[in-house]
């Protein structure tokens, strides 16, 4: 609603379920779909098990398939996303890449140069649509951070993946070594419903401070603690993002976002599979090592040498 975006016509309301359960219930569901409609192309974006499953079941009906974001590679398969985005990229008739790198990486897999089409980056375009609508968002205001114009300075947090929340030893290191920099400024943690989960069960709950309702602002400011909320909107997050000292994540868009909004970017993962953001961007690989994490904070918050040219 934020955004005006239209309803979708067809919701095929799978839910959660293990990498197979949801791959496979979403082929049947959209089989069904493609029978009915009889598309002629089908469009399908980044890496999610929906981006693989669609562009599955198109190819065995003999649908075309488009692929937005395609050739982005972390070079790293225990990751489910990679397996999505290869098996993908090679289903695809039409392959739509945000960078040159992309483009060397499909054609390094074999796939003929007349399928490629370097476009640039949808989700950017979005962000700079929307930047402007953000900036009158009150997120700020109601986690207290904002007071008589001033804003405080604080950190964003977003994780999400597998392998960082469902290791009960990493997710202990990560929050050990957010804990210890949240002695320097506030962790604002917007907790994906996944993450929120993990944390309970590995007992890490009682070291941030976790408020369930943002309906009403939070009086009291952000002192030296890490702040768990709920997930936000995406123009509340770009507001939140777009004023932070910096952010930790472990999303790939978020690495982009901040590459953009020229904010420091420290990802929790041992690679990236948009290396631009590294070499060209605001970006920084520190995996889960908590002494990396911590003396790699420290030095951007220090004001660090950090690459703020936009791709």
């Amino acid at each position: 609603r934020q955004l005006k975006l239209p309803a979708p016509h067809v919701c095929l309301g799978i839910g959660s379920g293990t990498q197979a359960v949801q791959t496979g219930r979403i082929m049947i569901e959209f089989e069904r779909v493609c029978l009915r409609q009889d598309p002629d192309l089908v469009v399908v974006v980044g890496d999610v098990n929906s981006t693989l499953a669609c562009a599955l079941t198109a190819a065995k009906l003999g649908i075309p398939v488009a692929h937005v974001e395609a050739g982005l590679r972390s070079h790293d398969r225990s990751m489910p996303e990679e397996l999505n985005r290869i098996v993908t990229d090679h289903l695809s008739e039409f392959l739509f890449t945000t960078c040159r790198d992309a483009d060397n990486n499909l054609v390094g897999e074999g796939i003929p140069r007349e399928k490629i089409h370097f476009v640039g980056n949808v989700m950017i375009d979005a962000l700079k649509k929307y930047r402007g609508p953000a900036g009158r968002s009150k997120i700020l205001n109601k986690l207290a951070l904002a007071e008589n114009g001033t804003i405080a300075k604080f950190a964003v947090l977003t994780l999400h993946r597998p392998s960082n929340v469902d290791d009960p030893e990493v997710l202990s290191q990560i929050v050990s070594a957010l804990v210890e920099l949240s002695s320097h400024l506030p962790i604002i943690f917007p907790i994906h419903p996944r993450a929120l989960k993990q944390i309970k069960r590995f007992h890490l709950y009682e070291r941030i401070r976790y408020v369930s309702d943002l309906s009403r602002s939070i009086r009291e400011k952000p002192q030296q603690e890490i702040l768990g909320i709920p997930p936000l909107g995406y123009l509340d997050f770009l507001a939140l993002m777009s004023k932070a000292a910096v952010v930790l994540t472990d999303s790939g868009g978020v690495q982009e976002e901040t590459t953009i909004l020229g904010i420091p970017c420290l990802t929790l993962r041992a690679n990236t599979e948009r290396p631009i953001t590294l070499t060209e961007g605001t970006n920084r690989l520190v995996s889960h090592d908590p002494e990396i994490i911590r003396k790699t904070a420290l030095e951007v918050m220090s004001g660090g040498k950090t690459k703020k040219k936009a791709p």
